[in-house]
């Protein structure tokens, strides 16, 4: 994720910066990040959200299949405790059970994503959790914008990339092995949002998310699921 991509994200408004933190917060409590933890980040980018991820104090190995990007990252958010490498989501250089978490943000859209999850099992530890939030196709905006080419090509939207149905994607992850499967809709703090609106807005955000109906079309996925610790009935085996 370049500059380019955290414009047309908008990351870098000042709605977009409350986002971000948000979605990175979530993302560090649903994977349970803290010190002396290992982490994999997948589709870091320029490194915009691994700076985030590296303030809960853990050890951050951030992945992109773009080396350009991996290059930008290391000179944008360098950190003591982040390790940037080039490195495909579904092909990874690391031996079984290396990892403590595996996070990422707005990456999982792009990628095969059964293989992608599938190489992310094999890399947690029995016990440790994924993290990701991702874009949720039954909001408006997201739907138009998937399925009318026009729109897909004005938004900068590529080829490859999707969107998610939360109860579809909770079945894939089962199917993978993987327990304590949540996928919770959030986010109705829209991007272009002027600076003195954000507070308004993002406290109605937060009543439309415990609304069961009005919540499905938030406008993203907050998704956490743990790989089994073998013997353990699921529900049990938090670290």
């Amino acid at each position: 994720m370049g500059a380019r991509a955290e414009e047309r994200w908008g990351w870098s408004s000042a709605a977009g910066r409350v986002r971000a933190e948000r979605r990175a917060e979530l993302c560090v409590r649903a994977a349970g990040l803290r010190p002396g933890l290992r982490v994999l980040e997948i589709g870091c980018g320029n490194g915009f959200f691994t700076e985030k991820y590296r303030r809960s104090g853990a050890e951050i190995i951030a992945t992109d299949l773009s080396p350009e990007l991996i290059a930008l990252a290391v000179q944008t958010y360098p950190g003591e405790k982040i390790l940037y490498l080039p490195a495909t989501a579904d092909k990874l250089p690391f031996p079984d059970q290396s990892f403590d978490a595996v996070v990422g943000n707005s990456v999982l859209h792009h990628l095969d994503l059964a293989p992608a999850l599938r190489e992310s099992f094999r890399l947690l530890r029995p016990g440790a959790a994924l993290a990701f939030a991702e874009p949720n196709l039954l909001n408006p905006q997201m739907f138009l914008q998937r399925k009318i080419p026009r729109l897909r090509r004005w938004a900068g939207d590529s080829a490859d990339e999707t969107a998610f149905v939360r109860f579809r994607l909770r079945r894939l992850l089962q199917e993978l092995g993987f327990t304590q499967v949540a996928i919770t809709p959030f986010d109705f703090l829209h991007p272009a949002i002027p600076p003195a609106l954000i507070p308004f807005v993002s406290v109605v955000g937060k009543i439309l998310e415990a609304i069961p109906l009005l919540l499905e079309i938030a406008g993203s996925l907050l998704i956490s699921a743990r790989k089994p610790v073998p013997g353990r009935a699921p529900g049990t085996d938090r670290r």
